[in-house]
């Protein structure tokens, strides 16, 4: 990827500037209504909408500021956390290469831009750390050194690569590859519902799949699987991102408490019970349904609706009707109430894998008429065998 514009470069006597790239906002997600048909209950959250006089201005100060970049200042050394102990951490970004483009994203604590990086197109997520909350400080302190130390040590295909990073207070920021076709929801927004073709819904799978298997492998739960932290490049292909709430496993084997997003999240991290990897399992049965779907999970509820649905009325979002038995087999195991239920993703990798191969060959699918975990997800083939001693399903 190559682009034209003139040089601007964080120096030592130069603050961060900002340069204009070529990009388009993302669209707005589809819309929301609430429903009253969900009791309330002392157990779910009761948002706050007020803030404080303090937090309210903050706030404002921070919104005012056209570009976060500015403070970047490659001269403000001794604010370095890494540069006051006197040591350099690996992934210490070099501002002075760092050239900051225009904004692409944003969310109520952070910013994303498009920037140049030792020559190569990246991503740049700011995070603003908050100076009077204490607390808020503290978590965006944490989800940011666990999303260095993950992403730092990761290495697959489908998973986003990290660059560099920095710690410079007011302002944190990580630097990635950059995707340049946006989230997978973004995507599917763009799409007709039902409107995926099964080849390109296996494609986009097997890339989610294969980079969970290499997250699990190496002992990583990510906790917050979703289509707005799966992004695409050039080539159409998907990378797992956003570690922020990220953990080992044996670190957060019997964890309690929510982490993620309440339309993805499993119902045994929504009741806040123990939990293991298979969380991230439910998730992806989420996903694979939005895009058999091309829609947004329990769309016309409130998020805290949605997680009531699924945690206490074991409700879920309905199948497509034009996708094939075989994917909407996979989900349903997948986002099973029962987690010991659910597949892994080695598994979930092997059955989309033989799928493609019956497509690629042009071969039907043998399907059983219901599914049975314990006798393999992969006996939902039976074979792919000639057309004459089979009965074939729609893809």
């Amino acid at each position: 990827m190559a682009f034209c514009f003139p040089a601007v470069r964080l120096g030592r006597k130069n603050r961060a500037s900002s340069i204009t790239l070529p990009s388009s906002p993302p669209p707005p997600p589809p819309p929301f209504s609430s429903s009253s048909s969900f009791p309330s209950s002392s157990r779910w959250p009761k948002w706050n909408h007020l803030s404080s006089e303090m937090d309210i201005m903050e706030r404002r100060r921070w919104d005012s500021l056209e570009s976060w970049s500015m403070l970047l200042d490659p001269g403000n050394a001794e604010n370095s956390e890494a540069n006051t102990a006197g040591d350099r951490e690996e992934w210490m970004a070099d501002l002075s290469q760092l050239f900051i483009g225009n904004k692409f994203a944003s969310g109520s604590n952070s910013r994303i831009y498009r920037g140049i990086y030792k020559q190569r197109a990246v991503a740049v997520k700011m995070v603003r750390i908050p100076e009077q909350d204490e607390e808020k400080r503290a978590t965006l302190e944490t989800q940011f050194n666990s999303e260095v130390a993950f992403l730092s040590r990761l290495y697959h295909p489908n998973v986003v690569q990290f660059i560099a990073a920095c710690k410079k207070p007011p302002v944190y920021c990580i630097i990635t590859e950059y995707m340049s076709q946006g989230t997978l929801r973004m995507y599917l927004h763009k799409k007709e519902p039902y409107s995926l073709s099964t080849e390109t819904i296996l494609r986009l799978a097997l890339d989610i799949s294969r980079g969970m298997r290499y997250l699990h492998s190496q002992g990583v739960i990510h906790r917050d699987l979703k289509s707005q932290n799966l992004l695409l490049n050039d080539e159409m292909r998907v990378k797992v991102a956003d570690f922020g709430t990220s953990c080992l496993e044996t670190q957060c084997r019997e964890s309690k408490g929510n982490m993620g997003t309440y339309r993805w999240m499993a119902p045994e991290m929504i009741k806040e019970k123990p939990y293991t990897r298979k969380v991230d399992v439910y998730s992806f049965g989420i996903v694979l349904w939005e895009l058999t779907t091309a829609l947004v999970p329990y769309q016309g509820m409130t998020p805290v609706q949605a997680a009531y649905a699924a945690s206490e009325k074991n409700l879920r979002p309905p199948l497509s009707t034009t996708c094939s038995p075989v994917l909407n087999n996979l989900i349903k195991s997948c986002w099973s109430a029962n987690p010991a239920k659910r597949p892994d993703f080695s598994y979930i990798v092997s059955v989309l894998e033989k799928f493609d191969e019956c497509l690629q060959e042009g071969l039907p699918v043998l399907v059983h008429q219901e599914l049975r975990l314990g006798n393999s997800l992969l006996k939902l083939f039976k074979a792919c065998i000639p057309p004459a001693s089979s009965i074939p399903v729609q893809a």
